[in-house]
């Protein structure tokens, strides 16, 4: 594994969608910016989507790339909204954070590079993952 944003040997990671910083200030709220360009967290506890229990599907807030399917949300008490397995294969890419002193696996969004939280080995069964998810980084998409 590789810090965020660099492949093995250091040589930054391209994405499909890859805008210039002004244009993602202008596409972004603040806290959407903060978090998803400058690997910031949101308060834990505040995100609405805390509290989202319909059919859909979570999407990326930067890029609009399907990342979670509402079926692998589950309550985990951390404060975050979290999944045991992205939508797809491929849809969210992985990092090493060391911000704690410690590493840890850091989310992202595999289309536009957006931070989107962690992984952590501690989730329900079938995968034993959770992805701690700001919810900010998320749009939700109800199924009709």
């Amino acid at each position: 594994m590789w810090f965020f944003g660099q492949k093995p040997g250091g040589a930054e990671e391209a994405f499909p969608v890859s805008l210039p910083d002004e244009e993602w200030r202008r596409r972004l709220s603040p806290e959407e910016y903060r978090v998803l360009r400058g690997h910031g967290t949101e308060r834990g506890g505040t995100s609405p989507l805390n509290h989202e229990k319909r059919a859909g599907v979570y999407h990326c807030a930067g890029c609009d790339a399907a990342l979670f399917d509402a079926g692998a949300k589950y309550e985990s008490g951390s404060g975050w909204p979290s999944f045991f397995q992205p939508a797809a294969p491929g849809a969210v890419g992985r990092g090493v954070d060391h911000k704690l002193g410690y590493p840890r696996v850091e989310i992202h969004c595999a289309r536009c590079g957006g931070h989107l939280g962690h992984e952590f080995e501690d989730g329900p069964a079938p995968t034993g993952l959770r992805y701690c998810i700001n919810g900010v980084c998320l749009s939700f998409k109800p199924s009709v």
